[in-house]
């Protein structure tokens, strides 16, 4: 099993679009998960209001500080992975989470204001990390982003990032039809048609090149087997 949470310390930033994508990845690979809808808002729990009963996926929210750990621990005994959609506040409720995760994605637009809000998120990943004595790997998202421009205050964020040991994935959440219309529809982008959005097949590409990017750190051991082998 496998907890990874979307960390965030303000909204706006694609956390729980992300969340659903990624989850859309694990169904399509046959695999199981349960999203754990930790926002105020809850948009999870209304997107599953729209979806309706899905094989393999779990979608819980109301959670509290008081039952957090417990419904993560639970969760990872029954379906392969979790997914935790984390509010954009610093209280216990999200300590205990991350301290529960083996991954933390914090989501970020290309800009100053979303760079620092992604920066304070880091700091209090680490800063639960170290309170629970554990280790939890995490990178920043881009999000939101242009497929045809790189602004420079984009490059800037990923250079000023890693100077500071912040790792960045290389692959980006870009800005696309599909993955904002699965809130409206329901489902995953895989249960989309051609004819509801513009480049499906460019948002599936997206979400694979993602997903193997998250799978590839969550699990480095079995990656470096799989080069081996094709070497």
């Amino acid at each position: 099993m496998a907890v990874i949470s979307f960390v965030s310390s303000k909204g706006g930033v694609g956390k729980s679009t992300a969340a659903l994508v990624v989850a859309g990845e694990i169904l399509d690979a046959g695999s199981t998960v349960t999203i754990i809808d930790a926002d105020p808002n809850q948009p999870i729990v209304g997107w599953s209001g729209l979806t309706g009963p899905k094989k393999g996926l779990t979608v819980i929210g109301g959670v509290s500080e008081q039952n957090i750990i417990e419904t993560i621990e639970k969760a990872a005994n029954e379906t392969s992975f979790v997914i935790t959609d984390l509010e954009g506040s610093a209280n216990m409720m999200v300590g205990y989470a991350i301290s529960r995760s083996d991954l933390a994605i914090v989501p970020s637009q290309a800009s100053i204001l979303d760079g620092e809000g992604a920066a304070a998120a880091i700091r209090l990943i680490d800063r639960n990390a170290e309170a629970f004595k554990t280790k939890v790997d995490k990178a920043v998202l881009l999000s939101r982003t242009s497929a045809a421009v790189q602004p420079r205050i984009q490059k800037d964020l990923v250079r000023m990032f890693k100077e500071g040991g912040v790792d960045v994935f290389g692959v980006q959440m870009i800005d696309r039809a599909a993955f904002r219309a699965i809130f409206a529809l329901g489902g995953t982008i895989h249960d989309l048609k051609n004819s509801e959005v513009s480049n499906l097949q460019a948002a599936k590409d997206n979400a694979e090149g993602l997903i193997d990017e998250i799978i590839a750190r969550l699990n480095p051991a079995l990656v470096k087997a799989q080069k081996e082998v094709a070497a």
